[in-house]
């Protein structure tokens, strides 16, 4: 049994390599985070038109809330949105059962597995990886877009007080900044060169990736066009406090780490140690399996170590 466990754990990991590295492929490096060339101009310098490329990007960004009637598909969509999959949601479905058929072949070539386990534990490792490397795409797209944001303001208000417009600032943005925040800005500023006002853009860039600082950023731009005012010392205030905001959420995340980490570790070790003791010593526990306690003992262990994670998470979970 734990040869088995460890073999479905290794599917699993061969899972994400094989998403990550189809989706590399496919797409090709343009595709990474916080490339030089964003993806945006990486599409431009192919020689394809302005407004294709719009298109492709704009296609990219709506096509996974637009799929939420597909089954299975509605647990991801919103992660793939975030994390801005190129994949479309079809190729996505395909891909999961792929994968799902690759990790039933190799359940079936490396364990003793009835069929019905086999099928079920496949379609849960195609799911399951799929989902869980879109959800690992999202994270780190959000975070380095966090990190990007008042960069890429403080960019805006040293174009503005030179004297270019707001749109200007934010295609210079969109030229100077990598991906994600550069092509963010790429789209927001090809649609205002095609009529779409700025403001529009950015509260639609704020809800469609729900972060607060973007939030604020569509507001400020809102006011000033309703109200006026000096634009470019309104954003100066704005990245001072992104800024000021994103260096409480990093030491909050450090005085927090420890204790995560210590659930974490808390909840998993009596698992790695049940692994090795079955591995080291394969007739370990042979004797008490068969007794009328042990069911209910292991399910009494297992709700203590999903509790142990629930309540620490709950213990960290500090709103800034």
């Amino acid at each position: 049994m734990s040869l088995e466990l460890l073999i479905y754990g290794l599917v699993f990991l061969a899972v994400l390599v094989i998403v990550e590295g189809l989706y590399l492929t496919i797409f090709g490096r343009s595709i990474s985070l916080n490339n030089r060339v964003n993806r945006r101009l990486a599409l431009l310098e192919k020689g394809g038109p302005r407004e294709e490329v719009l298109d492709q990007l704009r296609k990219e960004m709506s096509q996974h809330l637009k799929a939420r009637s597909i089954p299975l598909y509605s647990l991801l969509s919103t992660k793939a949105q975030k994390a801005n999959i190129a994949f479309s949601p079809r190729q996505l479905v395909m891909v999961m059962a792929g994968v799902s058929l690759l990790g039933f072949l190799a359940l079936s070539a490396a364990t003793q597995a009835t069929l019905p386990i086999r099928i079920f534990a496949a379609i849960a490792l195609g799911v399951g990886g799929v989902y869980v490397w879109i959800d690992n795409k999202a994270k780190k797209r959000l975070a380095l877009l966090e990190e990007q944001l008042p960069e890429g303001v403080e960019l805006m208000v040293r174009s503005l007080r030179v004297g270019h417009p707001l749109s200007s600032a934010v295609a210079i943005v969109a030229r100077e900044v990598a991906d994600p925040l550069g092509t963010e800005m790429g789209v927001i500023s090809d649609e205002a060169a095609y009529g779409r006002d700025l403001s529009e853009s950015l509260k639609a860039l704020a809800e469609r990736l729900e972060l607060q600082d973007l939030r604020f950023l569509a507001v400020a731009v809102t006011i000033q066009q309703q109200s006026g005012g000096n634009l470019a010392e309104i954003l100066d205030g704005l990245a001072r406090v992104i800024r000021a905001r994103f260096r409480l959420f990093r030491r909050v995340r450090a005085i927090t780490s420890e204790a995560k980490f210590s659930g974490a570790f808390l909840s998993a070790f009596p698992i790695v140690a049940l692994i090795g003791i079955n591995v080291a010593q394969p007739g370990y526990y042979d004797a008490v399996m068969g007794t009328s306690i042990f069911v209910p003992a292991c399910i009494v262990v297992v709700v203590f170590l999903v509790s142990n994670l629930v309540v620490m998470r709950a213990l960290v979970n500090i709103k800034v």
